[in-house]
């Protein structure tokens, strides 16, 4: 006989609530996996997908907010569940800890390695370049395109005089600090930072080496670089810049004017001038080297490095005179004396006539 307990049920089976707690503990625990599983996919899931060998470029703005930023991401389109990303996001409390800056998003990305880098700042640098510059004003617009800081920021910090003294400048010496080359940075860096930067590198681009090549030749760096800023707007020709700086400083040394075009560009205001003609050469400013003997007060333009090793460098010759070519190839005649000067003057004044240039 099988005995039965005092519910009816044969003493060997369980309990019909005891198998209901039993499969409802197992449930429990199925679905409670399940949610660990999806969010450990939330958190540590592939959430950025892209192809193979690119990255997302993410600027986050100084002020920029979570919104602003998920919003942003949307757009690039490189994530694959936005709202995974919001809600891990608003949890970790990323809207108070976002840091601005520039962030490489790479393939492959969870939502927890994107959060932790743009709450800790692990910024990527930027790498800032300029060439060719004519003045403060036109080097603060171009970084302005490369950095958060915007052109009026920048121009107010290159201007400002107690930053300049404080660095061994002033308003006329100033371009002379900054050096054209390819530098990395952070997005983010303030303009009173890129002025430091900057400074710093003036002064690792002036060793000893190049220091002892201005004493050797009696002048200071600023006036190195002065006379260089007038080569580089001489010519774009690096194979004749160390000529034309010879001829300059065998004026210098003879006592002669300069008489350099550029400085009387500067002067006037206006670097397009392609023709000198005598009512330039009458303005009274410091930079016009026809009125005044000498070098300029301070750079006319931000030499390239170029240019400012062709004056170190200079070639040592008899020439006194140089003149651009009248097949208007952009190279130079040079002369020894004035009369020869003035015969290749004429040959470019017709050319330039013939061209209709005035």
């Amino acid at each position: 006989m099988i005995p039965f307990n005092r519910f009816g049920a044969r003493k060997s089976e369980k309990p019909a609530w005891h198998r209901y707690i039993l499969w409802s503990l197992m449930g429990a625990t199925m679905l409670a996996l399940i949610i660990g599983i999806k969010l450990y996919m939330v958190l540590f899931g592939r959430a950025v997908t892209l192809p193979a060998g690119t990255s997302g470029q993410l600027y986050i703005r100084t002020g920029e907010t979570l919104d602003m930023v998920t919003a942003e991401l949307e757009k690039m389109g490189v994530h694959n569940h936005i709202s995974e990303f919001k809600w891990v996001a608003y949890r970790k409390k990323l809207e108070q800890n976002l840091k601005p800056g520039h962030y490489v998003i790479t393939d492959g990305m969870s939502n927890f390695q994107l959060i932790r880098m743009l709450s800790v700042g692990k910024q990527t640098p930027v790498r800032v370049i300029f060439h060719n510059i004519r003045s403060l004003e036109q080097l603060a617009g171009r970084l302005a395109g490369q950095i958060e800081a915007d052109s009026a920021s920048l121009i107010r910090t290159f201007n400002d005089s107690a930053i300049q003294r404080k660095a061994g400048f002033n308003a006329a010496s100033i371009p002379a600090m900054f050096i054209p080359n390819t530098y990395e940075v952070y997005w983010t860096i303030t303009p009173e930072h890129f002025f430091s930067r900057m400074l710093g590198e003036y002064k690792a681009f002036w060793n000893e080496s190049r220091k002892n090549k201005c004493k050797e030749m009696g002048y200071s760096i600023e006036e190195i670089v002065t006379l260089a800023s007038i080569v580089e707007q001489e010519t774009n020709k690096n194979s004749e810049k160390s000529t034309i700086a010879g001829v300059y400083i065998n004026r210098l040394r003879s006592g002669i004017p300069l008489q350099a075009d550029p400085t009387v560009k500067y002067a006037v205001g206006d670097f397009s001038l392609r023709r000198i003609r005598r009512e330039h050469l009458t303005i009274d400013s410091p930079y016009n080297t026809y009125k005044y003997n000498g070098l300029p007060p301070g750079p006319i333009c931000i030499p390239s490095i170029a240019s400012v090793e062709a004056v170190l460098n200079y070639e040592d010759h008899g020439y006194y005179y140089f003149c651009a070519k009248d097949d208007l190839s952009g190279y130079h005649e040079f002369a020894r004396d004035y009369n020869t000067h003035l015969r290749n003057a004429r040959r470019y004044q017709h050319a330039l006539n013939a061209m209709g240039i005035k």
